[in-house]
């Protein structure tokens, strides 16, 4: 029978007449239930964060939110052995949120590192080496000048403000991609830049000489790392843009945590943070970031990074599905650290480098790669090097190239070609010599046994 409780029941049970309900009258507070579902899901003690837009929105308190987002770093650099204590890092600096984040995470590992050396007795563990170099590219871009003096000193005092052990800061032009004798080199690049037409093609051959003069920084100053700041957010732009330009071979090369393919190995430790977190870590942290003014461009690279935004705030899991999904193609044998074997690195860093280090399928491995973005060259795109013998060096490094620079950077006409091949960096034009002479290395040890010697008769 129904409860007849006073002011009836609130708790829906039935009763017997004669007896009273013990439940009380009266609903949970809704201030209790909202002031429960605002704490953090990890410590349960402080209120969540919001208003980053994040997949992890309103789940983490300050303290946790840092703390998590510096697992997701931690976790990438010790899983893939991007970093040893015997290593020289240099860090890429932009100014941006994700390159200022990077910057400071590689601090506190280094920092964390040096208290350790400190603390330890014997001091036998050496503490990793960090740089920091700028890449000034205003003499390509519409960068006003009062600007880049500003973000020179930014970025001076960003740097400057790190605690202990001190960093090494470089500003390169970009110009430096040439030789640094060369007189001409902001000129040369000027008339380099302007032959190319394709507002996509601007963008690509930027971001490979950009490449370059990394490069040539970390080798000229002992660097054996290279960090840079791209997080899932970045890559999942890249991930379509890659595949609307058609390069769909080389992807799975540039979406990985390491890349080994250059000189110098390029390492991804926010791989798996969202943009949307790391602008607030910044800004919880008050980190100071800098933003240089820059024409909108209708490339293909904006577009579809404009396309991404918009998918993520449709549904904030979108670009960790685009990267899964990506990462889901068969890496190549150089999107790994190669195998420490330096007695001074610690057994525990080797052991964990063989157990976690990427397992590559040897059979997709390329040994060839584009002169001009250095992409990995699918067997269609290598050319037989015994049918042009007297072709020009232009047409020979036009062959070289992948179909996606041919389309999108690289002239049509032989004459702007001529030019472009000209004024090319003598680094990008001695990597097509050194591929083109290993080809005809190749052909000629598969034919050796066809060959005469010196001494024998063609009879």
């Amino acid at each position: 029978m129904a409860c007849n409780g006073a002011g009836g029941c609130q708790s829906g049970c039935y009763k017997d007449e004669e007896t009273t309900c013990d439940q009380p009258t009266t609903a949970p507070s809704e201030t209790d239930s909202k002031s429960s579902s605002n704490l953090c899901i990890k410590c349960k003690l402080n209120d969540v964060v919001s208003g980053y837009g994040g997949i992890d929105e309103g789940r983490f308190c300050a303290d946790c939110f840092r703390s998590n987002l510096f697992g997701k770093f931690r976790l990438a650099v010790t899983s893939n052995a991007m970093i040893s204590p015997t290593d020289k890092v240099l860090v890429a600096f932009s100014g941006g949120p994700s390159s200022r984040v990077a910057l400071q995470f590689v601090h506190d590992l280094q920092e964390r590192a040096h208290k350790n050396f400190e603390a330890s007795r014997d001091r036998s563990l050496p503490v990793f080496g960090v740089g920091v170099v700028f890449i000034d590219e205003s003499s390509v871009l519409p960068i006003p000048s009062h600007e880049m003096e500003e973000a020179v000193e930014v970025i001076n005092l960003i740097v400057s403000s790190l605690a202990p052990p001190r960093k090494e800061l470089h500003f390169v032009p970009i110009e430096t991609v040439y030789s640094s004798d060369s007189s001409d080199g902001k000129e040369r690049l000027i008339e380099l830049m302007n032959v190319v037409s394709d507002p996509t093609g601007r963008e690509d051959m930027l971001l490979s000489l950009r490449m370059v003069a990394l490069q040539k920084v970390a080798s000229e100053f002992g660097y054996n790392r290279i960090v840079l700041g791209s997080c899932i957010s970045r890559i999942a732009s890249h991930v379509i843009s890659a595949t609307v330009k058609g390069q769909g071979y080389s992807l799975p090369a540039d979406i990985q945590y390491v890349d080994a393919r250059w000189e110098i190995p390029v390492v991804l430790p926010l791989r798996d943070c969202f943009a949307q977190e790391i602008n607030m870590y910044c800004r919880l942290d008050s980190l100071k970031t800098i933003k240089l003014s820059t024409c909108p461009s209708s490339s293909i690279n904006s577009l579809v990074s404009s396309f991404v935004t918009l998918l993520q705030e449709e549904n904030p899991s979108r670009e960790s599905t685009i990267v899964r999904t990506a990462g889901k193609l068969i890496p190549f044998h150089f999107n790994r650290i190669p195998e420490i074997i330096d007695g001074n690195v610690p057994l525990a860093t080797r052991r964990r480098q063989k157990r976690y280090n990427l397992k590559s399928n040897e059979s997709v491995s390329s040994e060839s790669f584009c002169p001009l973005c250095n992409s990995p060259l699918d067997k269609s795109e290598i050319v037989d090097w015994s049918n042009h013998n007297n072709c020009r060096s232009s047409d020979t490094f036009y062959t070289s190239c992948c179909s996606s620079c041919q389309f999108q950077i690289l002239p049509s006409d032989s004459t702007s070609m001529e030019k472009f091949y000209t004024d090319l960096p003598h680094s990008m034009v001695a990597r097509a010599n050194k591929v083109n002479n290993d080809k005809l290395n190749a052909l000629r040890e598969q034919i050796q046994d066809c060959l005469l010697s010196d001494g024998e008769d063609e009879t």
